[in-house]
């Protein structure tokens, strides 16, 4: 038996087997969960690649569309978890995050506020949003865990990408606090950089890349995102009962030394 034995867990942010969101669920499936994928923009993308879940191409996990910056999409979102036989949900995945090109790549002081706008709706405020979504089929209390990359630095190129992440950050600390007397518990990890097309398209991620290649105390593999999956995964089952509001980071140790940001 897994850690997630008779577990029911959302996953967003699935596109490719390259997605931190895909070896997230692998990891979930292994551990016992069921498992549901949303997608955007392209669910049949999400669908292709759910075919090569542990689950198999004969029975991979339903994927329901979602935007997360869609309020009626939202609003019906337990109604199509319902739909797909998911009457009760014990966890959630928060792997999603956007931002416009202009509001990366070290453009931070030009950059518009509608831009950031949509920066902070979709990898910020979302967060809660989802959660609030996903709250009617979680009765029985539940986990959220949210990806983050850790924002008390500035690094470079990364610019209002981290002040989003900044935002959730807060947004975890604040729905851990309103919550937990439901018994559901929010916290993030806080992976060092990985190797997803969403990072492969901001401007310059090299500079992020190379302090953890080089300073990282552990190491750090940008194409190995084991370690991130299994920390979701720990985060989602019961052996974290008392702990929200928390940030643990994967990140090969590099938050902890002081490294040089560029």
């Amino acid at each position: 038996m897994g850690i997630l034995e008779g577990k029911r867990i959302l996953v967003t942010g699935v596109l490719t087997d390259a997605s931190i969101g895909f070896h997230v669920a692998r990891v979930a499936q292994e551990q016992g969960a069921e498992v549901v994928l949303t997608a955007y923009p392209r669910p049949t993308l999400t669908e292709r690649t759910a075919k090569r879940l542990p689950s198999g191409p004969d029975n991979p996990p339903p994927v329901l569309e979602l935007d997360v910056t869609d309020a009626g999409q939202l609003d019906g979102l337990a109604d199509g978890l319902r739909g797909v036989g998911f009457d009760r949900i014990d966890g959630v995945v928060h792997a999603i995050a956007f931002a416009p090109q202009n509001a990366l790549g070290g453009n931070f002081l030009e950059t518009p506020w509608e831009d950031v706008a949509t920066a902070v709706h979709a990898s910020a405020y979302s967060l809660k949003s989802l959660t609030m979504a996903c709250l009617p089929l979680m009765k029985d209390g539940g986990s959220v865990v949210g990806l983050d990359f850790d924002a008390s630095k500035a690094w470079p190129v990364y610019d209002w990408m981290g002040v989003a992440k900044a935002g959730l950050e807060s947004c975890a600390r604040y729905l851990a606090k309103y919550l937990g007397p439901q018994g559901i518990r929010v916290n993030l990890v806080a992976a060092g950089p990985l190797a997803t097309m969403a990072a492969k398209s901001i401007p310059g991620f090299e500079g992020i890349t190379d302090v953890w290649t080089q300073a990282a105390p552990l190491g750090w593999d940008l194409k190995d995102s084991e370690p991130t999956a299994r920390a979701c995964a720990a985060l989602l089952s019961d052996w974290f009962p008392a702990t929200t509001g928390e940030i643990v980071h994967v990140d090969g140790g590099l938050h902890a030394i002081g490294a040089p940001t560029g």
